[in-house]
């Protein structure tokens, strides 16, 4: 392991905004922060919000920024990823933002019933031919109803087609309410920066920067207008609208992670969906043809 691993995750256990529970903590049994993640985290019990697989934490804490009103929970398993969010969180002093270090598979061992009111799942691995590792799939489905609140929202950015296609197949199969869904977000001209979140924050901090005084006090930089793509249309006049707000249909377009740059600078499409899980019952998979959309 390189020294510069090492750094980060002696640096990680000075962070108090990032929880990372022993595997005997988690495996079988409720951490101790199971429904308490308000009270004990937070200290309020204002909505939250789940990011699973966040990589450096750049998109739950621009939403953070965004959305003072809700906290936020980037959730990963690598720890030198996870420091790059944890020590800006830290250093800004941002009280609506944690992250927690553990695999999903123990989700249910954290968060307690009706405890989290949306699930942002960013760029996640396809696992193609692995349905029961994919984060869209029945298993993990079922892992979230047990803990989003009835008409909680997933959201699922990415950009895999055969993902996004799976997600919609199983949303269809089960009866779920889909709230979203469009294969290219920004249409083929975005004219979208590839420059990374904590590159755009490091540079809007600056006195000298252009920009606006968010409601946390952070100075956020200045956001060209939103792309005129169909998509866009097509979202505002979705029911995620009416569900979410405008706002957060421009967020969609203005919140980038470090993967979603990059893909957009290869020309590679980006996807979104969202959809209700309240469902009763085992979820079915979906009947569909998955070698259409391998790639």
């Amino acid at each position: 392991m390189g020294k510069d691993k090492l750094r980060k995750f002696k640096e990680n256990d000075t962070f108090t905004c990032l929880i990372q529970p022993r595997t005997d903590e988690v495996l079988g049994k409720d951490h101790p922060l199971k429904g308490h993640w308000g009270e004990k985290v937070f200290g309020n019990d204002r909505p939250i919000v789940v990011e699973l697989g966040c990589g450096k934490g750049e998109y739950t804490i621009d939403l953070a920024l965004r959305n003072p009103g809700c906290n936020y929970i980037g959730v990963d398993i690598k720890g030198a990823r996870l420091w790059k969010g944890a020590k800006y969180a830290t250093e800004h002093s941002l009280r609506n933002v944690a992250f927690l270090r553990t695999r999903i598979e123990f989700i249910e061992s954290l968060f307690a019933p009706e405890e989290v009111s949306e699930i942002w799942i960013t760029f996640a691995d396809p696992q193609i031919g692995r349905e029961k590792k994919r984060l869209t799939s029945p298993l993990f489905l079922s892992r979230y109803r047990n803990f989003l609140k009835k008409g909680g929202i997933v959201h699922l950015k990415t950009d895999s087609r055969y993902l996004h296609e799976y997600t919609r197949a199983i949303a269809e199969q089960n009866g779920l309410e889909i709230l979203a869904c469009t294969s290219d977000l920004y249409g083929r001209n975005s004219g979208t920066s590839t420059e990374s979140f904590f590159e755009k924050k490091d540079k809007a901090l600056q006195p000298s920067a252009p920009g606006q005084t968010s409601r946390s006090g952070i100075l956020t930089p200045s956001v060209s207008g939103l792309p005129s793509s169909e998509s866009y249309r097509q979202l505002l006049a979705s029911p995620l609208a009416s569900v979410c707000g405008r706002d957060a249909i421009d967020a969609l377009f203005q919140v980038q992670t470090f993967y979603e740059t990059q893909y957009l600078s290869q020309g590679i499409p980006i996807t979104y969906f969202a959809f209700l899980i309240d469902h009763e019952g085992p979820y079915v998979s979906p009947d569909w043809d998955p070698d259409k959309w391998e790639r």
